[in-house]
């Protein structure tokens, strides 16, 4: 992979740079070295959280689920389904049929989206793979709580239809698989959900929706020795290091912005990823997206001419995706015949460059992010370059890149407003403030 910063070059201060650049760098030796705050959370770091065992398990499964379900249903939030959900809207076809339809649930609290899930599945063969470490948080058990008793009102054996992905020892989940006898995956204790892709958090689902998920694996394991040495031209130095001399000279909003729309849910997990890890101690750069050209006809004029604090992070697939040329047409009345015989991905790296180009001269720096192919090698190291660079660019602010302290603070109100037992105090408290 490669990274570009030569039209940021002259929005930074040297100053700044070279401070920031010492900073990022005791960030690194201490991400390697163990000593990071939040280093009981490096699970992933060094890509073996996953065994040759857990690989022939999670292909077992597979191929015993490929032959008897229609769907599969997989429950989790956040980082627990926001990885899976990235990697298969970016490696599958637009279009692919796959034998098992992959459906998310517990990712939000709708309820009109679960009873239409329900319907959906009264006449469907289906399967759960159930993703908590806890099994308490409450939209992914309220989903599951749901979608189990649909399973059961049938009278199947769900033995063979649910798969817990849940804690090795502890936790409700843990406890009710053991019970009922559930197949299991591990949510190893030293890697975060944000960070999960890389266990079975996120293979399970792509390996069912027909992703080589050894192709993945191996692409991230290569760039583990690819960033691990200490080097200025390291790509997630060169990238924490640039975003956070922008943000210290008052850029305070990345766009992550992309020209294919497979990298829609890429963005998703991207946002996840750096702003729980760096939205701390009242700091942190707010992380937003953009998928361009579709979003240059709605957010091109805020960030062409609006308040300078923006900076954009765009990534691009250097080979082309398709070979789909642009016709002549003998009328010409759309007048697009200058174009005629040249392919749709050139006319759209075009206008990734020209936007670039407008962008930098309207005082919005730009940083190119590029990988030669949208594959499972490729994209596999993709994801695994971010997690390193946001765990630089955390270290490198002075906060815990690992934890998330502050989203406890709705789930203790959510859980206050709901009556749930040993929140009375936060209750009361809280009707008080909604009566004022």
């Amino acid at each position: 992979m490669n990274i570009d910063i030569s039209s940021v070059q002259s929005f930074l201060d040297p100053s700044v740079v070279k401070a920031t650049q010492e900073e990022v760098k005791k960030a690194h030796k201490a991400l390697w070295d163990g000593s990071i705050k939040g280093s009981d959370f490096l699970g992933w770091r060094d890509m073996e959280a996953v065994n040759e065992d857990t690989l022939a398990a999670i292909e077992a499964r597979v191929q015993r689920w490929k032959t008897s379900i229609d769907v599969l249903v997989v429950i989790g939030i956040g980082g627990s389904y926001l990885g899976a959900q990235a990697a298969m809207d970016a490696l599958r076809g637009y279009f692919e049929a796959s034998p098992v339809e992959i459906i998310f649930a517990g990712h939000q609290l709708s309820g009109a989206y679960l009873e239409a899930l329900l319907k959906k599945l009264e006449n469907q063969r289906f399967a759960i793979n159930v993703i908590s470490k806890s099994g308490t948080t409450t939209e992914p058990a309220v989903a599951f709580r749901l979608l189990k008793q649909a399973l059961e009102k049938r009278g199947l054996n769900t033995q063979d239809y649910i798969v817990a992905t849940t804690d090795a020892n502890v936790g409700a989940l843990r406890q009710l698989a053991d019970q009922e006898g559930y197949e299991t995956f591990v949510v190893p204790d030293d890697i975060g959900g944000r960070y999960s892709v890389f266990s079975a958090v996120g293979l399970l689902p792509m390996a069912m929706a027909g992703i080589d998920i050894r192709a993945f694996l191996a692409g991230a394991k290569a760039q583990v020795e690819a960033l691990k040495p200490y080097r200025e031209d390291n790509p997630a130095v060169v990238y924490a290091t640039t975003r956070q001399a922008l943000y210290r000279q008052g850029k305070k909003i990345e766009i992550f912005v992309h020209y294919e729309p497979k990298l829609h849910f890429t963005a998703e997990w991207w946002k996840q990823l750096f702003g729980e890890s760096e939205g701390k101690d009242g700091q942190g750069i707010f992380v937003s997206s953009a998928g361009f050209s579709t979003d240059l006809h709605s957010l091109g004029q805020m960030i062409q001419e609006g308040e300078k604090i923006f900076f954009e992070t765009v990534v691009n697939i250097t080979e082309p995706l398709s070979s789909l040329t642009i016709p002549s047409d003998a009328g010409n009345l759309d007048g697009l015949n200058y174009l005629s015989g040249r392919t749709i991905d050139d006319v759209n790296q075009q206008a990734q460059l020209a936007t670039r180009i407008a962008h930098v001269d309207g005082n919005v720096p730009n940083l190119l992010v590029e990988i030669p192919r949208l594959d499972p090698y490729h994209y596999g190291g993709l994801l695994y370059f971010y997690c390193v660079a946001c765990a630089l660019s955390g270290a490198a602010s002075g906060v815990n890149p690992f934890d998330q302290p502050g989203v406890e603070a709705y789930k203790t109100n959510m859980f206050a407003l709901l009556g749930k037992p040993g929140f009375e105090a936060q209750t009361q408290a809280l009707k008080a403030r909604i009566k004022k």
